[in-house]
């Protein structure tokens, strides 16, 4: 885990840039609305909390399986389990209440405090108070992140891309697979309700947010806010948040 100090985040877009970004992903076939759904701007202050350095991997998610019998195995496990080779990859095709489930069975294994992150502690963690586009800074490169312009079209090794790392410490906030946070879609205060082809589904969907190795460098933005189209695309994973303890404990 690495510690992500209280500070006052800067969430969202801006709703003077929302032409310009839908214009450079409209190739991928990014609808305005989507990128809407990101406005307004708005400051949130954030208690200091951990993250993960990495997303949660298959080797750790098999030891979760195995203590508790949980009966929701990755859809993406081949005959219910995981290519050996990928054992440092992150785990994904979870649903969010698995992630939740893991989170659980850890924080009781350890006595920690361990969830997963609000969609505001993720960006925040990603792209620090200032809040650029990536977790890099404000242009985009494809040496630093999982997306599909890399070229792998599957999950890699936690931590390979190093020019990724975020200001926190952690890696892979950008590509990879999908991460789960803990919030549900709502606008942000003073944004407009978007009901795209996800809420008319879904609903009230998880926020996912991150990218991932088989989607475009859209996703890959610290703004974007995704969450769980039930389609084999959709490479869904997470890692875990942690409370930190009062002063004095732990």
């Amino acid at each position: 885990m690495v510690d992500v100090p209280a500070g006052r985040a800067l969430i969202g877009t801006p709703d003077g840039e929302v032409d310009e970004l839908h214009r450079d992903a409209e190739q991928f076939g990014v609808q305005r609305s989507w990128v809407q759904k990101e406005c307004p701007r708005h400051p949130v202050q954030l208690a200091a909390f951990r993250l993960a350095v990495y997303p949660v991997t298959n080797a750790e998610y098999a030891v979760f399986l195995a203590d508790t019998g949980h009966n929701e195995l990755p859809s993406g496990w081949s005959y219910g389990r995981f290519a050996p080779s990928a054992a440092n990859h992150p785990v994904h095709t979870v649903t969010a209440d698995s992630a939740d489930a893991y989170a659980a069975w850890l924080s009781g294994r350890t006595g920690r405090r361990f969830r997963l992150p609000t969609e505001q502690e993720w960006e925040y963690a990603a792209g620090g108070p200032e809040g650029p586009r990536y977790p890099w800074g404000g242009d985009w490169r494809a040496e630093a992140a999982n997306t599909l312009e890399s070229g792998l079209l599957m999950t890699s090794p936690v931590g390979v891309f190093p020019q990724g790392r975020a200001w926190c410490g952690a890696l892979d906030l950008a590509g990879n697979v999908e991460e789960y946070t803990s919030s549900t879609y709502r606008p942000y205060p003073g944004g407009e309700l978007v009901e795209d082809d996800l809420y008319l589904r879904m609903g009230a969907y998880r926020i996912a947010r991150g990218g991932a190795f088989n989607r475009f460098r859209d996703l890959a933005r610290c703004q974007r806010r995704h969450g769980p189209y039930p389609r084999s695309l959709y490479a869904m994973g997470f890692r875990l948040a942690e409370d930190v303890p009062p002063h004095g404990e732990g």
